[in-house]
């Protein structure tokens, strides 16, 4: 039964532009959200809205380090080892191999008798690759993963090798 004498009180419209909110910080683009390790985007690359970036270098790039380049193409099971040992060294111990990787290790035993045998060393590179990627938040998926191992496996080694480069280089300036 309602009281004809009682009556709500109109509540104030304060409208959205008086609400305070308060949330915490998210991520944000240039964040780099990942605990230990170095800069992992240090040439400063856009992220897109997914949070994720271009490659540092292109994968047509790999002349800029003949070295790594010439060592994937004649050689890419030590060049897929040391990829390999020095992406796995950063994410357990969030500092760069103190060797540059390990030339003839199981990574490269195992690329080089897949290689030999089969000649399909490159699918492991395919797995090596999506690590880079994840780690540097670099847009892809497995789709161009394999292509680019299939295709150009030294020059996605050597891309990868890059990338991985910039962030140990990091670790020098700091």
């Amino acid at each position: 039964m309602s009281n004809p004498m009682m009556y709500e009180k109109p509540q104030p419209d304060y409208g959205q532009q008086n609400v305070l909110q308060q949330q915490q910080p998210g991520f944000a683009p240039n964040m780099n959200a990942a605990q230990g390790g170095g800069n992992r985007n240090v040439l400063n690359k856009p992220y897109n809205g997914q949070g994720e970036r271009d490659w540092s270098y292109g994968i047509c790039d790999c002349t800029g380090d003949m070295g790594t380049c010439c060592l994937a193409c004649w050689c890419p099971c030590v060049q897929y080892s040391k990829n390999k040992t020095r992406l796995d060294f950063l994410d357990r111990n969030g500092r760069p191999e103190p060797h540059g990787g390990e030339a003839c290790g199981s990574g490269c035993w195992a690329y080089g008798c897949l290689t030999g045998w089969l000649g399909i060393g490159w699918v492991l590179q395919i797995g090596t690759r999506g690590d880079v990627r994840r780690r540097y938040r670099v847009e892809g998926g497995i789709c161009g993963d394999l292509f680019a191992s299939w295709c150009c496996h030294s020059c996605a080694m050597t891309q990868e090798s890059r990338e991985i480069k910039l962030e140990e280089t990091h670790y020098q300036t700091i």
